[in-house]
C-alpha cells in the first residue's frame, strides 16, 4: 500500500512486559484438521500456548494504543511513557526472559502449527532485541510516524478510540493528560541526539513543525479534539454532557494546546538548526547499523543492501520496457519522459470536480471487481469495508492508506484517500492497482481475515511483517485482469507506474541511506522513472528518508509471491488451484517470507 498505519521502532511497536507465568505441564488434546480428503493429526502444546497468551496480555498493558486499534478497550485510558532509558530496559529484559522460556520447547516435538509459532515467536524476540542495541529512540518520532499525530486521530473521533460511552470520554481525558509527560521525555531525546549527531535531516524537520501548529488553537471549539463533544450521545444525562465539555474545553487549552505549542516551538527554534543537511541514515553515528537492521527487519529476509539495489535496477528496467509498449499502443510518440508529462498534465486525465467524484469512482473499481472475487478467494472477510476521504489536518503529508477493522465488526477497515484538490485527482495515477493493493482484495482480505481467525495466538492475529502485508498487497495488484480491471491502457500504465513505484523504491532506498545519494538525486530519479509530479515524488522520497528500509518491503514480499506461484504452477501443473493457493497464504497471516515458504511448500506437497 502506500501507506500501512503501523507503529514503528521509534513509536514502539506491538511489545510486552512482566514475568512469564509458571509453564505448564500438560498438553491440550489432539485435534483433527482435515486437508483435501485426508485427516491430518495435529497436537496444539498447552504451555506454549499459555506463553504466547501471557505475551499478549503483558503487551497490551505495556502498549495500550496498540491495544486500543486491535479493539482491546481494557486500557484506552493509559499512555505509557516508552520514550524512557527505563522502559527500553525493562524492554531488553522481558525479551530475554520470553526468549528463554520459548527456547525451553522442544521444537522437533511440537506440531506444525506449533513449530511456526516457535518460529515467528523467536523470530519477534530476537528481532526485537537486535533493534534494542540501536539509538534510534534518539529520534522519536517524523512526519510520517508521529504519536502527535496519531492522537489527533484518535482524540478527533475518526480512529479506533471509542466515544459512545461516559467511561469513553473519560478514558479519553485519562489518556491526554499523560501526553505532556510524554512530550518531556521526547525533547529530552531528540536533545541527547543533538549532543550525539544522530538528528533527522532539516527538510522532514520542516514538515514536522507545521502539523504541530496546526493543533495550537485560541478556541477549543474550533480544536479537532472537540470533535467528540460535537457528537455527544443523545443518551447521555445532562449533567454529563456539561461536565464533559468543560472537561474537554480545559483539556484542550491546558494540556493539548500547549504541548503541541512547546514541541513545534522546539523543534522549529532548537532542533532545526541541529538537524542534518544530509540526506540518508548512514550519515548519522551508527546509521550503517541502523539501515542494515531496517533492511533485515522490513525485508525478514538477511538480503545486502547492494543486492536489493541490484534487484531494482533491474525491475525498473524490465517495467520500463512494458511502459513503452502502452505508450506505443495509445500511440504517443515522444519519449517516456515526456510521455509521463503529458499524462499529468493533459485535462481528460484530471475529469473529478468533487472529492465524490473521486470516492465514487473508487467505489465503482470494487463493484467491478466484485463477481470476480469468488473465482480467486475461497476466505473472504466478515469485517465490513468503507471508503473515505483522508482528513484535512493529515492529507497535505498522507497516502492512501488502509486502517483495519475490529475483529468483531463494531468499527469498519478504511480505505483512505487523501484529496487536497479534486480537480487535480489523475485518474492515470493507477486507481485500479491503488484498491487492489490497499482495499480489496489486498490489505482488507489480508489483515481481516487475520485477526478475524481466532484459531491462531493473538501474536499471530495482530501481527504485521511489511514484507508479507506489503508483499500480499503489491501481488494483488497483479491481479488486475484476472479480477476484470486494466482493460484501459491508461489504468494498465497506471499498474506498471506503481510496479515501477515499488522498483524504484529499492533503488533510492538503499541510494539515500547507503550509496550517498541525495534527497533531490532520488526525487529526480523518481520522476524520469514513472509519472509522478514533483509533489507526489518529494513526498515519497521523504517518506523514505524518515523510515529507512520499509520501503523495500513490497517489492522483496511480492516478487517472493509471485516466485512461490511459479514454482507451483510448474510443480503442480493442472492439480494447482489459484483460489486454494490464495486461501493458504492468507489462512495464515502475517509471517517472515522464510516461514511463509515453509509453509507454503508443505502445502504444495500434500496437493500432489
Amino acid at each position: 500500500m502506500r501507506k500501512l498505519v503501523l507503529q514503528t521502532l521509534a513509536a514502539g511497536t506491538l511489545l510486552t512486559t512482566c514475568p512469564l507465568p509458571g509453564a505448564l505441564a500438560q498438553k491440550a488434546p489432539a485435534a483433527a484438521k482435515t486437508v483435501g480428503a485426508k485427516a491430518v493429526t495435529t497436537t496444539a502444546s498447552a504451555p506454549l500456548a499459555a506463553l504466547f497468551a501471557a505475551y499478549w496480555e503483558d503487551q497490551a498493558k505495556l502498549y495500550p494504543l496498540s491495544a486500543t486499534a486491535q479493539g482491546d478497550y481494557r486500557y484506552n485510558d493509559q499512555l505509557p511513557n516508552y520514550e524512557t532509558r527505563a522502559f527500553r530496559q525493562q524492554l531488553q529484559q522481558v525479551y530475554q526472559q520470553y526468549l528463554i522460556s520459548l527456547q525451553k520447547f522442544d521444537r522437533t516435538k511440537l506440531s506444525a502449527e506449533d513449530q511456526a509459532n516457535y518460529d515467528i515467536f523467536e523470530y519477534e524476540m530476537k528481532t526485537r532485541l537486535d533493534g534494542l542495541k540501536l539509538n534510534t529512540w534518539m529520534m522519536p518520532f517524523a512526519q510520517f510516524y508521529s504519536l502527535p499525530n496519531n492522537l489527533v486521530q484518535l482524540g478527533a473521533g475518526t480512529g479506533s478510540q471509542p466515544f459512545k460511552t461516559v467511561k469513553d470520554y473519560d478514558d479519553w481525558l485519562a489518556r491526554v493528560d499523560k501526553f505532556p509527560v510524554w512530550a518531556d521525555s521526547a525533547i529530552g531525546n531528540f536533545r541527547r541526539g543533538m549532543k550525539a549527531g544522530v538528528v533527522l535531516p532539516k527538510v522532514l524537520v520542516l514538515k514536522m513543525v507545521p502539523q504541530l501548529q496546526a493543533q495550537v488553537v485560541t478556541d477549543p471549539a474550533k480544536s479537532l479534539f472537540y470533535g467528540p463533544i460535537t457528537r455527544l450521545p443523545a443518551s447521555f444525562s445532562e449533567a454529563d454532557k456539561t461536565r464533559l465539555t468543560a472537561a474537554y474545553q480545559q483539556a484542550i487549552a491546558t494540556v493539548l494546546v500547549p504541548t503541541y505549542r512547546k514541541l513545534a516551538d522546539f523543534l522549529q527554534t532548537e532542533y532545526l538548526p541541529a538537524a542534518r543537511s544530509s540526506t540518508g541514515i548512514g550519515a548519522v553515528p551508527g546509521g550503517t547499523e541502523m539501515y542494515r537492521f531496517a533492511v533485515r527487519q522490513m525485508t525478514t529476509t538477511d538480503r545486502t543492501p547492494d543486492a536489493i539495489y541490484q534487484t531494482g535496477l533491474a525491475e525498473v528496467k524490465r517495467i520500463r520496457a512494458e511502459m513503452e509498449a502502452v505508450k506505443k499502443q495509445v500511440g504517443y510518440e515522444g519519449d517516456l519522459p515526456a510521455f509521463f508529462n503529458y499524462l499529468n498534465s493533459d485535462p481528460k486525465f484530471t475529469p473529478y470536480k468533487t472529492p465524490d467524484d473521486v470516492l465514487n469512482a473508487f467505489r465503482a473499481i470494487q463493484a467491478r471487481i466484485t463477481p470476480h472475487l469468488p473465482k480467486l478467494f475461497g476466505r473472504t472477510p466478515k469485517s465490513p469495508f468503507e471508503i473515505r476521504q483522508t482528513e484535512a489536518f493529515r492529507a497535505a503529508t498522507a497516502s492512501a492508506e488502509y486502517n483495519r477493522g475490529t475483529p468483531d465488526g463494531s468499527r469498519p477497515g478504511i480505505f483512505y484517500v487523501p484529496i487536497l484538490d479534486a480537480t487535480k485527482f489523475n485518474v492515470t495515477s493507477g486507481m485500479e492497482s491503488l484498491f487492489l493493493h490497499e482495499a480489496i482484495p489486498g490489505h482488507h482480505y489480508q489483515l481481516s481475515l487475520q485477526q478475524e481467525n481466532t484459531t491462531q495466538p493473538k501474536f499471530r492475529r495482530f501481527a504485521s511483517y511489511s514484507a508479507f502485508s506489503e508483499g500480499w498487497a503489491l501481488y494483488c495488484e497483479s491481479l488486475g485482469p484476472e479480477l476484470g480491471l486494466y482493460t484501459d491502457p491508461y489504468q494498465k500504465l497506471g499498474a506498471l507506474g506503481d510496479d515501477m513505484h515499488r522498483a524504484v523504491r529499492l533503488v533510492v532506498d538503499v541510494g539515500m541511506h547507503a550509496k550517498g545519494m541525495s534527497r533531490e538525486e532520488a526525487i529526480k530519479y523518481m520522476m524520469d522513472n514513472e509519472p509522478i509530479s514533483e509533489q507526489g515524488a518529494t513526498a515519497e522520497i521523504e517518506r523514505y528518508m524518515s523510515w529507512p528500509g520499509q520501503a523495500l518491503s513490497y517489492k522483496t514480499g511480492g516478487l517472493k509471491l509471485r516466485e512461490l506461484r511459479a514454482r507451483y504452477e510448474k510443480q503442480l501443473g493442472p492439480k494447482f488451484d489459484l483460489r486454494a493457493f490464495h486461501d493458504e497464504i492468507l489462512a495464515g497471516g502475517s509471517m517472515p517470507l522464510a516461514v511463509l515458504e515453509r509453509r507454503l511448500d508443505a502445502w504444495a506437497a500434500r496437493q500432489r
